[in-house]
């Protein structure tokens, strides 16, 4: 494992306009052609025309408080539990899980742990926590492959926070109705369910599911960008009211929480904490296994990630680690998994450079912290332990 907090030994980015990645084939002069009206994924310095355009581009929908109802609490192995459920004002109720040390009395940090994209949306928040149920056994063996076998948000409470994990749109409570899917995305869906039939696969609910649900997130993504919203902006909407709930309460600490979030979470915690500021009540963030200068994720990394992350116009925004550092100088953990099939290394080592010179000229190197690890796309081993020691010593 390498902790460094200086760009020295990180790529430099690549210049704009030096070259038009591979994959875009035919479209491939387009990006050049477009700088010349203009940046696209540019670096920016200044934090509120970064956040400004953010906004602007993924639109999250107004929101307010809401009222929060407690459900079923319980203990088991060092937790206390209790579900909590809202309204965001549209579509199922929010379901959430509060967890804390158990017996442990009064105001504790909080944390909002934000679950990944992983391509399974039948389960949200069961990927990083157990609930009164016990261990979901459909994720158990995604849990061994992303997260070192442990519900890492029940390791966060026993080891001192009250940490709230909550579905957000399109997973688990929040998960879109097979019924309410297009006849478009539903028949890439039929083709996915005959081809497992064929090769004698026996599909669970949650797999089944899972076949409707992806080609269905290109149908959605279309949707929300008529209504002139996006994927990244009503996620960003939801995870900013968890993120309410969780720093109003009476037993978590005053000052903000933190947020903490693997691959598509952390794409969900650098955009929450970006669009919140450094005023906002998010005081800090962590982001395992998400980073990368995207002209680099342009060339053949791009199709294999979320719309959640995606999202139209985001090219005039900034960069992807101009936009996780708009919210300096709050602190900000990065780890970068360097086996990571998901993005490549010269990116990452990119995006390490330029968070470090952001944090650097803006006064407050250290509160940024990034950690290489030679692991694969995951949040475990050494990089949550990094994070967990990170957000430790916080305080």
């Amino acid at each position: 494992m390498a902790d460094q907090n200086s760009p020295g030994d990180g790529m430099e980015a690549v210049p704009s306009g030096s070259r038009a990645p591979a994959d875009l084939g035919t479209i491939g002069a387009l990006l050049p052609l477009l700088r010349t009206a203009g940046p696209v994924l540019a670096a920016d310095d200044d934090v509120a025309a970064v956040r400004h355009r953010l906004r602007m581009e993924l639109n999250p929908p107004p929101r307010g408080p809401v009222g929060v109802t407690s459900g079923r609490a319980w203990t088991a192995e060092g937790v206390d539990g209790v579900e909590l459920s809202w309204s965001v004002g549209f579509g199922s109720p929010t379901q959430a899980w509060l967890l804390r040390p158990a017996g442990v009395e009064g105001p504790l940090p909080g944390v909002v742990a934000l679950h990944c994209h992983g391509g399974m949306k039948y389960f949200g928040k069961e990927k990083i926590a157990d609930g009164p149920d016990g261990p979901c056994p459909d994720v158990q063996a995604f849990r061994a492959e992303c997260y070192g076998g442990r519900a890492y948000a029940n390791d966060l409470a026993r080891r001192g926070y009250a940490v709230l994990v909550h579905d957000v749109f399109g997973w688990g409570s929040r998960r879109i109705p097979v019924a309410d899917m297009p006849a478009r995305s539903e028949s890439v869906a039929a083709l996915h369910l005959a081809e497992a039939e064929r090769a004698g696969r026996v599909l669970t609910e949650s797999q089944r599911y899972d076949q409707h649900a992806g080609p269905h997130e290109d149908a959605m993504a279309k949707t929300l960008g008529v209504l002139g919203t996006s994927w990244g902006g009503v996620v960003a909407r939801e995870d900013l009211i968890a993120v309410d709930v969780l720093a109003g309460r009476d037993d978590v600490v005053p000052g903000g929480v933190a947020v903490i979030g693997m691959s598509g979470g952390g794409a969900r915690a650098a955009t929450a904490a970006a669009l919140a500021g450094p005023e906002g009540p998010i005081r800090a963030t962590a982001i395992a296994s998400m980073m990368s200068t995207m002209e680099h994720v342009l060339d053949g990394y791009l199709h294999s990630h979320t719309w959640m992350m995606m999202n139209p116009g985001l090219g005039r925004v900034a960069d992807w680690p101009d936009i996780a550092a708009a919210a300096r100088p709050r602190p900000l953990f990065v780890g970068y998994a360097l086996a990571d099939k998901l993005f490549p290394e010269e990116g990452m080592r990119a995006a390490h450079a330029r968070l470090s010179e952001l944090y650097a000229v803006s006064g407050a190197p250290d509160a940024y912290r990034g950690v290489l690890v030679d692991a694969p796309h995951s949040l475990a081993g050494e990089m949550r332990d990094a994070a967990f020691a990170w957000l430790d010593a916080l305080g």
